[in-house]
């Protein structure tokens, strides 16, 4: 069966924590003053088994998925992680990606590109150290970072995409450094409105810094141009330097959502279904595999879910959705 005959509308991204731990307590997703050294995270019973996530690649891949991004919490810090890649990088022709703050990637990068790892993102949100410590509270330099993107260069996970939220008073004068650092790399260096993820961030509508804003202090120096998206539903808007020299991405969730062209579902690491990052109730896949469902039935619910979807959050943003308890990022997936 088409698998659109099944969803209503198409599912190509499955985003998959395997961890909520992370090292860093960042001010976007994991603020210490709630993920702080006595928080409780979820016990390793809780979260899916390798073998677990496998399977639900294989349901995902025949509704139509075409690309997994392995997130968390921060993935690196999920032991053996490498064996996960080698399972899924065998079930077909996934673009199998993965999201990391770059803190051990220098350690982990040639043995994830060995397992079948295609490409990686790093979030990265400045190039001076007091600004990377104020948005993270991390307790090594940006140094440790940057070795981490040479490191997955050297071993072929590319191309290499670099994610800087902006957060007004706090980085906003990173935008251009970052910009001529990254500058023909080769690497695309994305800038992300600082979002109302979860319900800890301590988000205002003040703090960000529109797309517009970023394009118009780049291209002020470094002249840019307009370029149409790649795909339906690639959510950052791209422009490319007028020299050649490569491109930037904005991903204006805030000021510009685009909601209507989401192709995305994410997977929690306690095996919970969810169509939206703003979202505030998943559905639990992992009592499904854990109690005997088959996989036409795991089918059927997570097309069930994905049909009748009605995520808006990015459209509707308001005083009102703003007080709803969301699930946290680090949790969810970024």
């Amino acid at each position: 069966m088409d698998p659109l005959d099944r969803l209503g509308r198409p599912l190509h991204d499955l985003r998959i924590s395997v961890t909520d731990r992370c090292n860093f307590r960042c001010v976007y997703c994991m603020p210490k003053e709630v993920f702080g050294k006595d928080f409780q995270f979820l016990p390793r019973a809780e979260i899916l088994t390798f073998e677990e996530i496998e399977r639900l690649v294989r349901i995902f891949a025949a509704l139509g998925v075409k690309k997994i991004r392995l997130t968390g919490g921060e993935p690196l810090v999920r032991r053996d992680l490498e064996r996960l890649v080698e399972r899924l990088a065998l079930l077909g022709d996934l673009d199998l990606t993965l999201t990391t703050n770059g803190s051990l990637l220098a350690q982990k990068a040639e043995v994830l590109a060995s397992a079948g790892l295609r490409r990686v993102t790093v979030s990265l949100d400045s190039l001076d150290d007091a600004t990377f410590k104020r948005m993270n509270d991390a307790d090594f330099p940006v140094a440790k970072v940057l070795a981490g993107i040479e490191a997955a260069h050297a071993a072929g996970l590319a191309p290499i995409k670099i994610n800087m939220v902006t957060k007004r008073g706090v980085n906003e004068s990173s935008i251009l450094p970052m910009a001529r650092h990254f500058k023909g790399t080769g690497m695309t260096l994305r800038f992300i409105e600082f979002m109302d993820v979860g319900s800890t961030n301590g988000w205002r509508l003040d703090d960000v810094v529109p797309a517009r804003e970023i394009v118009a202090m780049i291209d002020s120096e470094l002249p840019l141009e307009a370029v149409g998206p790649s795909y339906r539903g690639e959510v950052a808007a791209r422009y490319r330097y007028r020299d050649g020299s490569g491109e930037i991405g904005v991903i204006s969730s805030v000021t510009q959502p685009f909601c209507a062209d989401c192709t995305r579902a994410r997977l929690s690491a306690d095996g919970s279904l969810y169509t939206c990052l703003f979202a505030t109730a998943g559905t639990d896949l992992r009592a499904m595999l854990r109690g005997g469902a088959t996989d036409d039935e795991i089918t059927t619910a997570i097309a069930n879910v994905w049909r009748v979807r009605t995520d808006r959050y990015s459209e509707i943003r308001s005083d009102q959705t703003a007080g709803l308890h969301k699930i946290e990022m680090s949790f969810i997936g970024g």
